[in-house]
C-alpha cells in the first residue's frame, strides 16, 4: 500500500513539473527592402513598430539581419495565442492610426518595403522555451531549415529529440528554437530550428567537430539504415538587432 502511495506522489510530482507542450503561432516575416532603405526600416522598429506590435496583443519574439545581407532584408518572428489572434492583431494593426502616421512619416522620402514573405509555424515537442537573452555580449544565430525526404519528417525530428539538440550542446551550440512549418499548399512540413554561437567562426568549428563526434556518426547511420531522411539543409548566419529580445 505505502508503495502504491509513493507511486502515485511520485506520479502527481512528474506531472507538475512536465513541460507545458507551446501552443501558441509562430510567424516568421521577411521584410526585404528597396535599396538604401534598410537603416529606415530598422529605425521605424526601433522607435516604433515593435511597440505598437505589443499594444495588439503581438509577442516580439527575435529579430535578425543577415551577415550576407544581398536582399537587404529584416527576418523577425512574433507569436500569438492562435492563428485566429493572429489574424484579429494584424487587422487591429493595420488600421492604427499610430500606425498609419508612423508609416507615412517614415516614407516621405520613398517606399521603404518592397516585398513580404510570412512563413506560419509550430514549435516542435522539443524546442526550448523561447525567453529574452541574458548574455552580456551579441550572439551570432545560425537559422537551419530542413527539407524532408518524402514522409520522413517524424524521423528527423525523433533524432532531434532524441540526440542532435544533445550533441549540439556537446559541442558548444546553443539550441534557440525549433519550428515546424505550416505549409499553404499542404505539401510536407519542414524543420526550421534557431541555434546561437559566439561568432559565425565559431559555428562552423563547432558544426565541423559535431559531424566528426562518433556518437553522431553512429546515430545518423542507424537512422537512415532504410534511406536517406534529408533532402536538403539550407544555412543561414544572422545577427540579432539592437532591439530583439534574443541576442
Amino acid at each position: 500500500m505505502k508503495n502504491i502511495l509513493l507511486f502515485c506522489l511520485m506520479s502527481i510530482s512528474f506531472l507538475g513539473f512536465a513541460k507545458k507542450p507551446d501552443t501558441r503561432y509562430y510567424e516568421m516575416r521577411i521584410y526585404y527592402c528597396h535599396p538604401g532603405r534598410l537603416d529606415a526600416l530598422i529605425q521605424r522598429f526601433t522607435n516604433h513598430t515593435t511597440k505598437i506590435f505589443e499594444k495588439h496583443g503581438m509577442t516580439n519574439v527575435g529579430y535578425w539581419i543577415p551577415n550576407t545581407n544581398t536582399d537587404n532584408a529584416l527576418y523577425y518572428i512574433l507569436s500569438y495565442p492562435s492563428q485566429a489572434a493572429r489574424d484579429t492583431s494584424w487587422s487591429h494593426f493595420g488600421k492604427d492610426p499610430e500606425w498609419k502616421a508612423v508609416a507615412s512619416k517614415s516614407e516621405e522620402s520613398g517606399k521603404i518595403v518592397a516585398k513580404v514573405t510570412s512563413i506560419f509555424m509550430h514549435a516542435t515537442d522539443f524546442s526550448p522555451k523561447i525567453k529574452p537573452s541574458s548574455a552580456d555580449a551579441d550572439r551570432t544565430f545560425e537559422m537551419r531549415t530542413y527539407t524532408a525526404a518524402p514522409e520522413k519528417l517524424p524521423n528527423i525530428l525523433a533524432r532531434f529529440r532524441n540526440y542532435t539538440t544533445k550533441l549540439f550542446k556537446k559541442h558548444g551550440m546553443d539550441n534557440i528554437a525549433y519550428f515546424t512549418t505550416i505549409p499553404k499548399d499542404g505539401s510536407q512540413p519542414k524543420l526550421l530550428y534557431f541555434l546561437a554561437h559566439k561568432s559565425e567562426a565559431a559555428g562552423k568549428a563547432s558544426f565541423d567537430a559535431f559531424r566528426l563526434d562518433p556518437k553522431w556518426i553512429s546515430v545518423k547511420g542507424e537512422s537512415e539504415k532504410d534511406g536517406k531522411i534529408v533532402d536538403k539543409v539550407e544555412t543561414m548566419y544572422l545577427s540579432p538587432t539592437s532591439f530583439s529580445t534574443i541576442r
